[in-house]
């Protein structure tokens, strides 16, 4: 059966709405000042070397920004950080607060210590797909994982994976 393109978009929106995904913040400092932004499209990419991928819908803002970086930090969120993913998510909002714990890495980017993990990154390669950037980086440091439980986004709400049961 062929869809109107309308109706193609829709459908695939539908798709990636009911599809959960775990929510991450990408952080760095570019030209003196942290830039961030949240990202369910992050996934693993290579083992050799150690690499991520993610897309990026633009190439201006915070976007942008993080593309001219010299290396970023990529925050896996667990579930008590989803107030700090709403304030990432909404243009405009109070991002960065003391409030929220942020320090300053040894390295420089901005880090939030009680995620539960955290990747140091460098962009090792971009492509240009649609209106969104695919983005390959190179993991050159992990952090210790907690034992916290994730921080998921499905149909434009945030969850937690707390008392899920596996199958």
């Amino acid at each position: 059966m062929l869809m109107s393109n309308t109706d193609l978009e829709a459908a695939f929106r539908d798709v990636f709405r009911g599809h959960p995904a775990g929510v991450t913040l990408i952080t760095a400092t570019v030209d003196g000042e942290p830039v961030g932004l949240t990202a369910s499209s992050v996934a693993s990419l290579s083992l050799d070397p150690l690499s991520i991928s993610f897309s990026l819908m633009k190439r201006t803002g915070s976007a942008g920004k993080l593309l001219r970086s010299s290396s970023m930090l990529v925050h896996f969120l667990n579930d008590a950080q989803s107030p700090i993913a709403h304030s990432f998510a909404a243009s405009g909002a109070d991002r960065f607060a003391e409030s929220q714990g942020w320090v300053t890495a040894e390295t420089g980017e901005p880090l939030l210590p009680n995620s539960r993990a955290v990747m140091r990154a460098r962009i090792s390669d971009t492509a240009q797909a649609g209106e969104s950037t695919l983005v390959a980086a190179e993991v050159l440091d992990v952090s210790e994982i907690s034992g916290d439980s994730a921080l998921l986004f499905l149909g434009h709400q945030f969850y937690s994976i707390a008392g899920l049961r596996p199958f």
